[in-house]
């Protein structure tokens, strides 16, 4: 069974590997330096950019899925702050993920890629901070789990594509 909401869940898996990415290519790095062959030494910085990008992805999905519950708490300037910054950390993402592909490649441009995936790296630390900080307010200040607790405890009003199968203790 899935944790409802699932959004909350998902969205730690693309901030860890976020601040994982630049170490595993860094390393990666220094392995080439010391004669490793650079495929099978970079080939790890591939597959953590990829897991980066994956989970981003769903991470946005799964805000998106969430939004209609949240929006009547929170409003909807603060989540459109907290989406646009979702959607550039995967649109970045996704440009370090084909980045690192190329860091595959031999010779001087898979070298460059290299570097250029590590420097990326390093940015997407600014870029997904910006968004866990968005989605921190959106908690702490604008009490976005609210909408969820309301529903759980059916104080609040239903919710579309939230049918609960509780029943009253009236029944």
């Amino acid at each position: 069974m899935l944790p409802d909401p699932l959004h909350p869940a998902v969205v730690h898996f693309p901030i860890v590997l976020a601040f994982l990415l630049p170490i595993v290519a860094l390393a990666a790095l220094w392995r080439i330096r010391r004669g490793v062959a650079p495929r099978p030494a970079w080939s790890i910085a591939v597959a953590t950019a990829a897991a980066l990008s994956a989970s981003a992805w769903l991470a946005v999905e799964t805000g998106e899925a969430d939004e209609e519950r949240v929006e009547h708490t929170v409003g909807e300037a603060p989540l459109e702050s907290h989406e646009e910054a979702a959607e550039r950390f995967l649109a970045l993402s996704g440009g370090v993920l084909l980045l690192a592909g190329a860091g595959l490649l031999r010779g001087r441009l898979g070298a460059v890629a290299r570097l250029a995936t590590s420097a990326g790296a390093l940015g997407l630390l600014v870029a997904v901070t910006l968004v866990g900080h968005s989605g921190g307010q959106l908690v702490y200040r604008y009490r976005a789990a609210e909408a969820h607790v309301q529903i759980e405890n059916g104080s609040g009003p239903p919710v579309e594509g939230n049918q609960s199968e509780r029943k009253d203790s009236d029944d």
